[in-house]
């Protein structure tokens, strides 16, 4: 399994952000308060810039919807790498670390590309548990980076 270690087990292009997405993303995360006028208001000519947990995979992406969605298949990120997985059935999130880079702003198309970035194994009270770390490097249409997340996901 160690051998998948910084490749590449998926990507997606968003469709261009929408002033309105960013609208209504503002408008979800600060409810019942307003948002700030900069994630909604264009009256002196800037560029609406997105808040920094705003996510444009939320949606469809231009790969179009999943073919299977709610197929729960915890070795699908191996499988796809042509690994079999651990065949670990249970698992909880580990923790998440998230740098953010350049902020997104209406018009950007966002590239995202997740690799496995560190396989851990160890004993716990119901045997043997796989720590996975995945890496995901948001960039914008000009390759700046919009934000990095690494994940772990503890399976058992």
């Amino acid at each position: 399994m160690r051998s998948v270690i910084g490749t590449e087990f998926a990507s997606s292009t968003s469709f261009p952000v929408a002033e309105s997405d960013i609208r209504r993303w503002a408008m979800a995360v600060h409810y019942p308060e307003p948002p700030p006028a900069r994630y909604w208001d264009t009256s002196d000519g800037h560029t609406l810039t997105a808040p920094p947990d705003f996510n444009p995979f939320a949606w469809m992406t231009t790969a179009g919807p999943d073919p299977q969605p709610g197929i729960y298949d915890p070795d699908k990120n191996f499988k796809k790498l042509g690994v079999e997985g651990a065949g670990l059935t249970r698992q909880v999130n580990g923790g998440i670390e998230v740098e953010y880079g350049v902020p997104i702003r209406a018009g950007d198309v966002v590239h995202s590309s997740s690799n496995i970035s560190a396989l851990t194994e160890r004993e716990g009270k119901l045997g043997l548990m796989l720590f996975t770390t995945t890496e995901t490097i948001w960039t914008n249409q000009d390759g700046d980076e919009v934000r990095r997340t690494k994940m772990t996901i503890i399976r058992y």
